[in-house]
């Protein structure tokens, strides 16, 4: 197989388990917290008067990335920037506008930010780093697939518009304004799970000193986020399967 063929391969079979990922990151960094309680010496970046900062700056950057997707997804038509479906790509359209302007995959700059809120929590310099090389290895094959599939598919209109716009690191410069109004029934549909799984995750990490000392508080911020997020997403989950209230056409 070519080199081509075979990074498209990889990125198709990488797309179907992107979400395998996320937890794989997230028990290595729940490990490498756990062994900075244990052992705050042997990392050179912590300081414990600044464990509130940690988490404040960890989840400051996981939110940009859910703002970053809820943009995203808020403004996207039918059949796009969407979690697709097993059988592979799905793009009825090729969006321009919008975020979609400034950088060609911001779901995945979304995720990027996301999850390396979390990583941030370690203040593990070596295990960040790895994090990103990782992330960037893993989504640039899927990139790679996904931008076959539109070349195929759009032709010379794909080839202009990517020109133009960089792959991952936005320019700000360039901004077209989105051509569809934005939907919070969208946003409500595809973003939940974000949404409650960021605040849970942060406040298992939190939660989590306990097993190592049983005089730890939680945080009474991190435990009433996480329960108010984990009701929402019943009640959206609710709204999704039992009712139409978030039903939208085209969208």
């Amino acid at each position: 197989m070519a080199l081509q063929e075979e990074f498209e391969s990889h990125g198709n079979w990488l797309f179907r388990y992107r979400s395998y990922l996320p937890l794989v990151i997230i028990l290595i960094g729940w490990a490498r917290y756990l062994r900075r309680i244990l052992h705050p010496e042997e990392f050179p970046l912590f300081f414990p008067e600044f464990e509130s900062m940690y988490f404040a700056v960890g989840i400051g950057v996981g939110l940009l990335g859910l703002l970053v997707r809820v943009y995203t997804v808020g403004y996207s038509p039918r059949n796009t920037s969407g979690r697709n479906t097993k059988e592979g790509q799905v793009a009825d359209t090729l969006n321009q506008t919008g975020i979609y302007s400034l950088v060609r995959h911001p779901l995945y700059v979304g995720n990027f930010l996301m999850w390396l809120g979390p990583a941030l929590v370690t203040v593990d310099l070596w295990f960040i780093i790895s994090f990103c090389l990782l992330y960037w290895v893993y989504y640039e094959r899927i990139m790679y697939a996904e931008e076959q599939f539109l070349r195929r598919k759009f032709g010379n209109e794909y080839l202009v518009w990517s020109a133009k716009v960089p792959a991952f690191l936005p320019n700000l410069r360039k901004f077209t304004p989105p051509q569809i109004s934005f939907s919070w029934k969208k946003v409500f549909k595809k973003e939940k799970n974000g949404l409650s799984a960021l605040f849970l995750i942060f406040f298992l990490f939190d939660a989590s000193v306990l097993f190592l000392n049983p005089a730890h508080v939680p945080s009474t911020t991190l435990t009433i986020l996480c329960v108010g997020c984990g009701f929402l997403y019943l009640v959206l989950k609710i709204l999704k399967t039992k009712t139409s209230l978030l039903a939208e056409v085209d969208r």
